[in-house]
């Protein structure tokens, strides 16, 4: 069995003091992304747990899209990455 090394850290402590670590992150085969799964993902790169490249390539997204949940959390937190609010959010 091979196991493949990961670059960067294995875990990263996150501004509120808690720990995430890449068994935490969602599985590559996700699909349905639910706010808590892309709150982990946007957590992962912004804290150096992952780099944007890994993650756009673990997860199949476009770069656009992964800035778009960024800006989205930064701008109104957990419920801006809520699809069905996305009109409440957007600007004019």
């Amino acid at each position: 069995m091979l196991i493949k090394k990961n670059e960067g850290p294995c875990s990263v402590r996150l501004p509120d003091g808690s720990v995430l670590t890449r068994g935490d992150l969602p599985p590559k085969s996700t699909t349905r992304w639910v706010i808590r799964h892309k709150v982990k993902v946007v957590l992962a790169v912004t804290s150096g747990l992952l780099s944007l490249e890994e993650a756009c390539e673990m997860y199949n997204l476009s770069e656009e899209e992964y800035l778009l949940w960024q800006s989205a959390m930064l701008d109104h937190g957990r419920s801006g990455l809520r699809v069905t609010h996305l009109k409440k959010y957007r600007q004019p």
